[in-house]
């Protein structure tokens, strides 16, 4: 059986708001809404969620009420509080050199290393008590996301694994040997689980 990782697609943008607490825009929540109606994710037997605003959002669009979704401290995005929001072509170039300097901390990030242990962590711990034969989804972020793919590929923290621009992404694994059956792919158009 088969687990997801999804990330949250576009948000709005607020300067005047904390960044975990950044809303999906419309763009962001229609492409949620296409997804749910998917058929993916009428598989799904339990959805889990990082608990920033963007992500809940995401994971109770996509249970389209037929699930209830859990909310799990600790699956946030890489902390960058320390820096606060950045226009996006400096978050790009900073994004570049947390990826590329994983064991160290760009102006007061959380380092690569660190978040990479926590989402695992977090993962592994849900799984730990999950049942092999449920579907099961976990919907966060890019960054943490990737390095989760990262973790799971047994390769190197590098941003080559990142997700395509924009967000409303997802990645499978088997839930058998954690193994990935699919890279990055869109939401709204992932074909769905083959049994492999």
């Amino acid at each position: 059986m088969f687990a997801l990782y999804i990330t949250h697609p576009q948000v709005r943008i607020d300067q005047a708001v904390a960044v975990p607490k950044w809303g999906l825009s419309e763009t962001g929540a229609a492409r949620a809404l296409l997804a749910a109606t998917r058929p993916w994710a009428r598989q799904l037997g339990r959805i889990i969620s990082s608990d920033e605003t963007k992500a809940m959002e995401t994971a109770a669009l996509v249970a389209a009420g037929s699930l209830s979704v859990e909310v799990i401290e600790g699956m946030h995005e890489n902390d960058r509080s320390a820096t606060g929001f950045l226009p996006p072509p400096e978050f790009e170039k900073a994004a570049d050199w947390f990826f590329a300097n994983p064991t160290a901390s760009f102006h007061g990030w959380e380092r690569a290393i660190d978040a990479q242990a926590r989402i695992v962590l977090k993962v592994e711990e849900v799984l730990g008590q999950h049942d092999p034969k449920v579907p099961v989804a976990f919907v966060g972020h890019g960054g943490v996301g990737t390095l989760l793919k990262c973790h799971l590929e047994k390769r190197p923290i590098a941003r080559q694994g990142d997700q395509p621009a924009g967000g409303g992404n997802l990645f499978c694994f088997r839930l058998a040997d954690r193994a990935l059956s699919c890279d990055w792919t869109p939401i709204e158009d992932w074909p769905g689980w083959v049994e492999q």
